[in-house]
């Protein structure tokens, strides 16, 4: 997962479809939104330093990742397009190069070879997942989604080519079932899950890099003490609602390297494609589980939450 604030571009790349700052899972990972599964471990990077002026010295803004089902030569074959709501499923997929061959050499990234994301086009269900591969390529990993309706599943993953640079491609998944879509939650600077508030700071803006903090604490008191997720202090995830474009925003600093310390403030660079509405997903670990917290912010706008707005939540968040 390349370049900062994909905003992986784990949650702008969800243009035409669901196709993205928290759950648990076993064998699945954050969750929000219902309740989710057990989790493990996830992921850091570097993040480039919040500029001045607009854009990224003398670089275009990131483009949004997850709108495409190809692209630079690969495929996201999705094989299990459809599940059934309330229901645990197997979810297979296959990457494909452009001789429609499995992709069997990966970089690892943030400890990972590939990070699965699934979103619901109405960004409150989020899980992260973190797949197996079985020797013929094909990816799996159990995943259960509470509600019927259209999710997105954003495959992030860099080959193991010379060259290769990081990709996240997107496909449709429906789960079958009574359907009702949801409105999506209003802004808000801070987020409740599993007993843990997290505050956010700062704005995020389009086309300009900008630093965002979040602060977790528990019944009042600041958190100082989160452990390392996938080699990083803090996951965030960035869905842009509308299409789901895909962005995956890196940390300031790793773990170990003398910037970064165990709470309870957790700082992003982020650079949004465009203005709008999105939706946060924060990952984060503590006392061996990993928590989901979600946001939604405005593109443009302070991040955090106007006086008398009401607090954002993940529904049913887990931790793993």
């Amino acid at each position: 997962m390349n370049t900062g604030l994909r905003i992986t571009a784990f949650a702008a790349a969800l243009a035409a479809t669901f196709g993205t700052a928290y759950g648990v899972g076993q064998g699945i990972d954050p969750v929000v939104a219902d309740t989710p599964p057990k989790h493990e471990d996830e992921h850091p990077r570097p993040a480039p330093e919040p500029e001045e002026s607009g854009g990224h010295a003398g670089h275009e803004t990131p483009p949004a990742g997850g709108l495409q089902i190809s692209e630079g030569g690969y495929t996201l074959d999705l094989e299990t397009p459809r599940v059934t709501a309330g229901q645990r499923a197997d979810l297979r997929f296959t990457l494909r190069d452009d001789s429609g061959r499995a992709v069997t050499a990966y970089q690892r990234e943030h400890e990972k070879e590939v990070h699965l994301i699934v979103a619901s086009r109405d960004l409150v269900t989020y899980r992260h997942l973190h797949p197996t591969r079985a020797a013929d390529g094909t990816w799996s990993t159990p995943v259960d989604l509470p509600r019927a309706g259209g999710y997105r599943v954003f495959a992030d993953f860099t080959p193991a080519n010379k060259d290769a640079r990081n990709l996240t491609l997107g496909a449709d998944l429906a789960a079958s079932g009574p359907y009702r879509p949801k409105e999506l939650p209003a802004p808000s600077g801070t987020a409740r899950t599993s007993g843990y508030a997290v505050k956010v700071a700062g704005a995020l803006r389009p086309g300009k890099a900008s630093e965002l903090k979040l602060k977790v604490s528990r019944a009042g008191k600041p958190v100082t003490d989160l452990q390392p997720y996938l080699g990083a202090y803090g996951h965030l995830v960035a869905l842009r609602s509308g299409d789901l474009a895909y962005l995956h925003v890196h940390p300031n600093g790793e773990p170990g390297d003398g910037t970064t310390r165990p709470g309870p403030d957790i700082s992003f660079t982020a650079t949004a494609p465009s203005a709008g509405s999105y939706r946060l997903f924060l990952d984060f670990k503590h006392e061996g589980k990993v928590h989901t917290a979600a946001f939604t912010v405005r593109a443009g706008g302070a991040a955090a939450a106007e006086p008398g707005t009401p607090e954002g939540h993940a529904d049913d968040g887990h931790g793993h």
